[in-house]
């Protein structure tokens, strides 16, 4: 960087408003046993899922708060979904919006919230004697779909 190359937003007044869909998806891997009380919903904390569900919605709506150069986004929709397997919880952030730019960052400021969310709920159980994490870890985060229609 030099100063004649100066960090700044990406100026998109110019650009037409239409219609866009970002979806971005990970995992959290957990012990088979912290799987299942989230299932069951036995954990010390509540409803993992639910409490993760909102807090994924709300760090899409917050992405420009986080991310220095994202632009302020008006979002139509964001949804968050899980599904399970023995070891891991596979999530999903569908994010719309009608503006001039996309919600790429938004669907994955979710999808890594809401993953994050569970971890902090279940951290208890996945902590070993030394307070280490051996197995909770995040993978797979990336975008999965990006789509831009023009207005009929």
């Amino acid at each position: 960087m030099n100063e004649s190359d100066p960090v700044r937003m990406v100026d998109i007044s110019e650009k037409t408003v239409s219609f866009r869909t970002a979806v971005a998806e990970g995992e959290i891997v957990l012990q088979p046993s912290t799987v299942e009380a989230i299932r069951t919903q036995s954990t010390k904390k509540g409803d993992v899922l639910t409490v993760s569900e909102i807090a994924g919605i709300q760090a899409a709506k917050k992405t420009d708060e986080i991310i220095p150069l994202c632009h302020q986004i008006p979002l139509t929709s964001v949804n968050i979904s899980f599904a399970f397997t023995e070891d891991r919880i596979h999530g999903t952030c569908t994010v719309k919006t009608t503006y001039s730019t996309g919600v790429e960052m938004e669907a994955l400021v979710g999808v890594t919230t809401a993953l994050l969310s569970i971890w902090d709920m279940v951290k208890y159980l996945e902590k070993d004697e030394g307070g280490q994490y051996p197995v909770a870890r995040l993978e797979n985060i990336r975008v999965v779909l990006k789509e831009k229609r023009e207005h009929a």
